[in-house]
């Protein structure tokens, strides 16, 4: 199930978002490109090299050579792992969407969360999981997509070669330095951060 079709592809994003929603701070995982990081995610093999690791050492977002989109040759049982785990996700996909119906993503919540509930535990877990790594990983992956998802919690992403300051690394969120705005600013983007964090540790599992 490498590839989505309209209807599949509709009914993803919708239920990504249903699981990590948006705020008034980030898109939905869904509207942050989840689906596009799961489709990338299961046809990781039908590219040579496989899609799976990004390369480096650096983005170019900071300085350096952008090499994070050559990604890196598995070894022979690396690959065997990766074909397996994909080749279970592929038909809980398959078969979990399926179950949600055709029409999950025209349907209001009420009836989106009746489905949800009849639906398989171990698929929505996988699906939260790779929500969260979708919102929260590198865009080279195909999710957070402009990097609002790092926007969000205050993170400007891989910072190498340029590094970070003494006083980046100590006050990060800049409550030293920006008196009582920059404090509540501060505070805001840490309260925002902590409960990211919250969501994410209930996640089963971080993959790539």
């Amino acid at each position: 199930m490498a590839a989505l079709d309209a209807t599949r592809h509709r009914t993803l994003t919708r239920l990504l978002d249903d699981l990590v929603p948006g705020d008034d701070l980030s898109p939905g995982a869904g509207a942050a490109g989840g689906a596009e990081y799961v489709e990338g995610l299961l046809s990781a093999f039908e590219h040579d090299p496989p899609r799976i690791w990004a390369g480096g050492p650096f983005s170019g977002r900071h300085g350096g050579e952008p090499r994070f989109g050559e990604f890196l040759e598995p070894s022979g049982w690396e690959a065997h792992a990766w074909r397996t785990r994909i080749h279970g996700w592929s038909q809980q996909y398959s078969e979990g969407l399926a179950a949600l119906g055709p029409d999950y993503g025209d349907l209001g919540e009420p009836e989106r969360a009746a489905r949800r509930a009849a639906a398989s535990e171990d698929f929505l877990d996988l699906a939260f999981t790779h929500a969260v790594e979708s919102l929260y990983g590198d865009p080279v992956y195909g999710g957070n997509r402009g990097g609002a998802g790092w926007a969000a919690i205050g993170f400007p992403g891989d910072s190498q070669p340029a590094g970070y300051t003494d006083a980046e690394v100590s006050d990060p969120w800049g409550e030293r330095q920006g008196g009582a705005q920059g404090g509540a600013q501060g505070g805001a983007q840490g309260d925002a951060h902590g409960a990211r964090q919250a969501s994410s540790a209930s996640s089963p599992g971080m993959g790539r």
